[in-house]
């Protein structure tokens, strides 16, 4: 018996996502399109816990591009009715996937795009909270912090990764003259009018993307909002191991440092073109 009711709650939610995807149900948060992006590689035991933590309620089109994965995600994705999967035949990394994903989110009207890592390591609580700082107009960006509050560490962060973070993000707040608590989180919040603007397409397929598309916005002019993020770190959430980490963290210093020469009047870096 709960596996039909299963089945019935899965395809109302297919047909309620078709009837949002062909306009037949109206916007629902101030008039303005919300997409939630999720770039996936081997998710698929946590997708669904990801996925169905979503606010329906305010979200209109869920957006999932699977970057050539060995194990079940695509299959995961179409029984769970999202109607936006896109597969990349071979692995693009990191960076190559939101480059899909932000394309896509674009294409199908979305004037707030949330990008959300179905490996459940972010709250999909915290959705409300990030769309309605942009559909208000208050900031046009918002980034979910793992290190506002206490929970880094409690969340399981290794510690090897928090000292790393917080000297990159020291090093990076000089250099490109912000306040942020960090720039390493997954969880991201843009309106479209910033995803337009900048040139994301010039950046790192590899996980250096992440730092260039926030250096992007700064350069743009446009605000940056924080909230904080409780953070989860298990068997099944995706992480870099150090060798990775560590060519990450020197991709985050040239960044930074090209940043500053770019402000200087000293280079011109593509990746600083409007998009």
């Amino acid at each position: 018996m709960s596996s039909q009711i299963k089945e019935s709650f899965q395809e109302l939610r297919t047909t309620y996502s078709q009837l949002r995807t062909k306009n037949y149900l109206c916007r629902m948060i101030l008039g303005k399109k919300l997409v939630i992006i999720m770039p996936a590689y081997n998710a698929e035991l946590t997708l669904g816990r990801t996925y169905n933590e979503i606010p329906f309620e305010i979200v209109d089109e869920v957006v999932l591009v699977d970057d050539a994965s060995k194990d079940r995600t695509i299959e995961v994705a179409r029984e769970l009715g999202i109607n936006h999967i896109i597969r990349h035949e071979k692995n693009t990394g990191y960076g190559g996937n939101q480059k899909s994903c932000y394309d896509k989110a674009l294409a199908i009207g979305g004037d707030i795009v949330i990008m959300l890592h179905p490996d459940y390591q972010y709250t999909p609580k915290l959705i409300h909270s990030m769309a309605y700082l942009i559909a208000n107009g208050v900031f046009p960006v918002v980034l979910g912090s793992r290190i506002l509050g206490k929970g880094a560490l409690r969340g399981g962060m290794p510690f090897y990764k928090y000292v790393f973070n917080r000297c990159l993000t020291f090093a990076q707040n000089i250099l490109i003259s912000q306040k942020l608590s960090e720039y390493h989180t997954g969880y991201r919040a843009f309106s479209g009018e910033v995803l337009r603007a900048i040139n994301y397409q010039a950046n790192s397929d590899d996980f250096v993307f992440d730092n260039q598309m926030l250096s992007q916005i700064v350069y743009a002019d446009f605000e940056i909002a924080e909230i904080t993020c409780p953070t989860k770190y298990f068997t099944d959430a995706s992480s870099i191991n150090f060798s990775r980490s560590f060519k990450y963290g020197l991709g985050v210093l040239g960044t930074s440092f090209k940043y500053r020469f770019q402000k200087m009047g000293l280079a011109n870096y593509s990746i600083f073109k409007k998009g």
